[in-house]
């Protein structure tokens, strides 16, 4: 049991980690966006989505960590 527990927290580290990364990554990843003509005029939507998708690595990540010293 005990090995589950540190697979899941150290998952939980790993999924925070990611998630920091794509708040990290977004404004270089959104210079190439702009580059493409179908992005140009949804820059918002893909902007939105990259933020959405970092929090909830991040949001994942802490829930793993704080049911693990639960």
């Amino acid at each position: 049991m005990e090995k589950k527990k540190n697979f899941g927290f150290y998952y939980g580290i790993l999924l925070v980690a990611v998630g920091l990364g794509v708040f990290y990554r977004i404004p270089e990843v959104l210079l190439q966006v702009e580059t493409i003509e179908f992005f140009r005029q949804k820059l918002f939507l893909v902007r939105l989505s990259f933020y959405v998708l970092g929090g909830l690595l991040i949001l994942a990540g802490g829930i793993r960590i704080y049911r693990n010293y639960k």
